[in-house]
């Protein structure tokens, strides 16, 4: 199905950029020294990424601060054309492994995302998945609007063919998605393609020494309280989901922070990851 002109809104080169919500995207002016300041933070610290649970921590903590969004979906282009490997972050309450893949399957939205994005000089694409929009019931459209969110944002990088090589949806609400959020998507998407590329080596040593320092740190309540902290879960739905007091839940978490000496419930799953007690 195809969208209306009116729900997808690109940049042009090499004309001035389309203007979104009124506002021109595209210019330095837009940041402020203080988010200048954090988008130089966000870029150097994607240069110490090179697991899962570093990408997860990295772009649900710094990366969020700048970029507001719901859940972040990762395509990374396999030898087949427009046969990608996918994986989904988010501290929303979804299944990541769901929302993956549903994204594989979609024969709606990411086709059009792509398709746009590659006509429009591989420039950011903003498009709206609420109710008014044709995406709004595929499957995809459904899993971002269960969360929320009503507008998608995506962006990625090419091979020397012009063919994407990644392509990254930022999952928003509209009113936090503007001309300045659209700039730092546009700086930002390379480092975040070659930050996900380095997760994606293999690295059975390191995996393995995690693993055993990670072995028994955790009881298997504790581990089945971080599983649904991971989901988003709050303290009262994972009480009725395990059958357990909200009380009981808090000193669970609170043992969990306390053991992998984690400051919030995100860092925690950040360092559960790198032990190997939770994986995605």
């Amino acid at each position: 199905m195809q969208a209306s002109e009116h729900q997808l809104v690109v940049q042009r080169r090499p004309q001035p950029p389309a203007p979104v919500n009124g506002v021109t995207s595209g210019s330095s002016g837009l940041l402020d020294p203080l988010e200048l300041e954090s988008l130089k933070l966000i870029m150097d610290a994607s240069l110490r990424v090179h697991a899962r649970h570093h990408f997860f921590t990295w772009t649900q903590g710094l990366l969020q601060n700048l970029v507001k969004h719901e859940a972040l979906v990762c395509a990374l282009r396999n030898a087949e054309p427009m046969s990608f490997h996918v994986e989904s972050f988010s501290t929303s309450p979804l299944d990541p492994a769901l929302l993956s893949d549903v994204f594989r399957r979609d024969t709606s939205m990411v086709p059009h995302l792509t398709k746009t994005w590659e006509e429009n000089f591989y420039r950011p694409v903003v498009c709206e998945t609420g109710n008014a929009s044709p995406f709004a019931q595929s499957a995809l459209g459904r899993e971002f609007n269960r969360i929320g969110t009503d507008t998608v944002v995506g962006h990625g990088t090419y091979d020397a063919f012009g063919k994407p090589a990644s392509f990254f949806i930022f999952a928003c609400q509209s009113q936090a998605m503007n001309p300045k959020q659209l700039y730092c998507v546009e700086l930002i998407v390379p480092f975040l393609h070659q930050a996900w590329v380095r997760t994606q080596i293999d690295r059975p040593v390191e995996s393995a020494a995690v693993h055993a320092a990670g072995a028994g740190l955790l009881t298997s309540r504790e581990q089945e309280v971080l599983k649904w902290i991971h989901l988003g879960k709050s303290n009262i739905e994972i009480g009725t989901i395990l059958e357990i007091s909200p009380l009981t839940v808090k000193n669970h978490v609170q043992k969990i922070l306390r053991k992998l000496n984690a400051q919030n419930r995100t860092q925690a799953v950040g360092k559960a990851m790198a032990l190997r007690i939770l994986s995605i």
